[in-house]
């Protein structure tokens, strides 16, 4: 089985260097994400511009935390549910939002629970949604935008969620009081 290397500020190629070297100096270490993608100082760059990107979108705190956990969750990513619980304690999210998106419970309006139906049916039909899918998301008060910038939140995800399930990303201590794993039916 091939190990993936976690790098540090000193281990990490020289075109990653100044992106952790960013992270230590925002965050107080290099999260376990970040190091296994400085391998690929391209992958930690374009990971690091699309969640800037998407960071910057129509979304508010709420549904961008909606956007990121939906995917999260049915990825079961464990690094990553965990990294963006603590994000959205970070955007003063309600925490009962965020628990219902790990636990995989109702959203507490019909607007965000439209999101995640959106999100999630877009993750598990590869973005090939029904029109009815459609309908209800723009009956909702969503629009064409919308269904492009879950798409770019996507893609930041998969960039992460895919990283961290081939590297096995432990959560580490940034992340370990909000660990989690799947909870199986």
């Amino acid at each position: 089985m091939s190990k993936f290397i976690f790098h540090t500020v000193e281990t990490a190629p020289e075109k990653s260097k100044p992106m952790l070297e960013g992270a230590v100096k925002q965050m107080g270490a290099v999260p376990g994400l970040f190091a296994v993608m400085a391998e690929s100082p391209e992958t930690l760059k374009a990971y690091q511009q699309l969640h800037q990107i998407f960071m910057n979108c129509s979304f508010d705190a709420e549904e961008l935390t909606v956007v990121w956990q939906t995917i999260n969750v049915e990825h079961e990513c464990t690094f990553c549910v965990p990294a963006h619980t603590a994000i959205a304690h970070s955007m003063k999210v309600d925490p009962a939002l965020t628990e219902a998106l790990r636990n995989e419970e109702a959203m507490p309006t019909e607007k965000l629970q439209a999101l995640h139906d959106f999100t999630l049916a877009m993750v598990r039909e590869r973005g090939n949604v029904s029109n009815e899918q459609m309908d209800a998301f723009f009956a909702a008060g969503y629009g064409q935008q919308q269904v492009l910038e879950i798409i770019l939140g996507l893609s930041q995800k998969v960039i992460s969620n895919y990283t961290n399930h081939v590297a096995k990303t432990p959560v580490g201590p940034m992340f370990e009081q909000f660990a989690w794993t799947k909870k199986r039916n």
